[in-house]
């Protein structure tokens, strides 16, 4: 709410030093006129770049300590072939037919520092894709490959930023993708959590244990 209503601010001061630059102008008052005018301009643009970065930040979930974030659940369609419904923590469920013996999740992770940290910025992750995955390595280079976006775009792409222009972003302490793959197996469910050091995924029922103890 704070970060809007400082967006705001700066978009109607943007607006004001715009308008009264242009009179300015018409009233023969060039060099001031510009320079307010030039002014306006540059807060209006700070606020549209501002509430990009907003934008994609809220496509975030905010990270303070371990936390689930989304439940696995696997129905048999074939050999090495799964239904998975994806279940997210505001219960939101997406289905993917996945190939393979394994299932690999992975998430985007923004870690800040200094300045951020003050702003109020929390460590903040978002899933990024799901993949199904072979264990024979013959034919994990043959057969086809499924995998699943599950970023969902919002503004400007902080992460992506981040990892390109990292040395112009000192307030961004880390910057990391994190996965975990465990096996797939019919009716097995799992829970996928988010730990200080990455992702981590966990059995959540019978079949899920069993499978995981043949895999190992």
């Amino acid at each position: 709410m704070l970060t809007k209503i400082v967006i705001l601010g700066i978009s109607l001061l943007g607006l004001v030093l715009l308008m009264a630059g242009i009179a300015r102008l018409f009233r023969r008052k060039l060099l001031r006129g510009a320079l307010e005018g030039l002014s306006g301009l540059l807060l209006i643009f700070a606020a549209i770049l501002s509430w990009s970065v907003a934008l994609n930040l809220y496509g975030y979930q905010r990270f303070t300590q371990e936390q689930p974030i989304a439940t696995l659940r696997f129905e048999a369609r074939g050999p090495q072939a799964f239904r998975v419904y994806v279940i997210h923590p505001d219960q939101l469920s997406q289905s993917f037919d996945l190939r393979g013996d394994e299932w690999q999740i992975d998430a985007r992770v923004l870690k800040w520092s200094g300045l951020a940290t003050m702003l109020g910025l929390d460590t903040a992750y978002q899933l990024d894709r799901l993949t199904g995955r072979f264990r024979n390595l013959q034919q994990a280079r043959e057969s086809p490959h499924t995998v699943y976006s599950l970023y969902q775009p919002r503004g400007m792409d902080i992460w992506q930023l981040a990892r390109e222009y990292r040395g112009w972003l000192p307030w961004v302490d880390a910057i990391y993708g994190s996965a975990t793959y465990m096996p797939m197996a019919d009716r097995a469910e799992y829970t996928v959590s988010l730990t200080t050091s990455g992702l981590i995924a966990r059995p959540d029922n019978a079949v899920a244990e069993q499978a995981v103890r043949r895999w190992r």
